[in-house]
């Protein structure tokens, strides 16, 4: 590159985008790559504070910030992920569908180790919509050895993309309410309405809801019923807790079902239980979720119905952002609950 005064550049063409800030306003290229700079335009790159402007002149073996930062993006990106056109050098990847980002942390942190190579991101089991920014790929200086670039679409082309959006199935769902206040008509169901209404984010199909008094027999019977339907998640709700009543957990044990944990280090939701029953996923779900908007069961429900099989350290790694601050205005998932 050649660093030359501004009055002198009027007829060449510039190399990258030049920023203008205006505090609370706008912040964006005042001057797109590729323009031929005109007289008019020196007291205008003046105000923006460029004295001097850069010309680049090709090396072997170096390449543009736009092409670095494209080059870059395609070797990151996995599946349902779009790119925009670079803009001040830098690239957004964009969600092609509502679903959960993923991010394979170790090799993200690879490749941001390497100079001057920045790639933020959304937390990885973040739920996302259509059309959601998820991360923006950008190096530092205005060029770059082609040999970094090779770098990374290599180890990409060796570990996979580093992300990717897995879109939600359409699993069939029942719901089993259990207790006998419930059973007995003593009290209203809260939990039946609260379920259907977060399945159907999911669109899923719903199966049916039956109801169980505090007898294990009967809520097993229950269980086993909806998997002989073919029940892709089976939702049980009361007696989840550790009163000599709360049979739930023990009846989802008694349908043979392994359990991957039964307690959880996230609050609201503590009392949760998972278990798979063959493929059916049996999930035991604590009185937390009547009270509070977003607890253990939002973290999990965008995962289970993006197929993931999950194990006793995804839940033991939640301890971390699992405590909630039930703040008075709830802006749940952009907080760390859950991260």
């Amino acid at each position: 590159m050649k660093k030359i005064p501004v009055e002198k550049a009027v007829g060449m063409m510039l190399c990258h985008d030049i920023t203008q800030i205006i505090p609370g306003k706008f912040k964006g290229p005042a001057f797109r790559r590729g323009h031929i700079v005109q007289k008019d335009d020196i007291e205008k790159l003046k105000k923006i504070g460029k004295e001097y402007l850069y010309i680049w002149l090709p090396k072997e073996g170096e390449i543009h910030e736009d092409e670095a930062s494209l080059r870059i993006s395609k070797a990151i990106t996995g599946e349902n992920i779009e790119l925009t056109e670079a803009i001040e050098g830098k690239i957004t990847l964009k969600s092609l569908t509502r679903g959960l980002f993923k991010v394979k942390s170790e090799l993200l942190y690879e490749i941001n180790s390497m100079e001057n190579i920045t790639i933020p991101c959304l937390p990885n089991n973040f739920k996302v919509e259509e059309g959601q920014g998820l991360s923006g790929v950008r190096i530092v200086p205005l060029t770059i050895q082609e040999e970094k670039i090779k770098q990374i679409e290599e180890l990409c082309q060796k570990k996979g993309a580093v992300f990717s959006v897995k879109k939600y199935k359409k699993l069939k769902v029942a719901i089993i309410t259990t207790g006998n206040e419930v059973y007995k008509g003593l009290i209203q169901d809260g939990f039946g309405p609260l379920l259907k209404e977060k399945f159907s984010y999911f669109r899923a199909e719903l199966q049916g809801q039956t109801f169980c008094p505090d007898n294990i027999e009967e809520i097993k019977k229950a269980i086993l019923q909806f998997k002989k339907q073919g029940a892709d998640l089976i939702a049980l709700s009361g007696g989840m807790s550790v009163d000599p009543d709360d049979l739930t957990p023990g009846a989802i044990r008694e349908s043979g079902a392994k359990v991957v944990t039964y307690g959880v280090p996230v609050q609201p939701g503590n009392m949760f239980m998972l278990a798979y029953l063959g493929k059916t996923v049996l999930i035991g779900i604590p009185g937390a979720s009547l009270f509070y908007k977003n607890t253990i069961l939002d973290i999990i429900l965008p995962r289970i119905f993006v197929g993931d099989i999950l194990t006793k350290r995804d839940f033991v790694n939640m301890g971390e952002g699992g405590f909630c601050s039930t703040c008075s205005v709830c802006h749940y998932p952009y907080c760390y609950f859950g991260r």
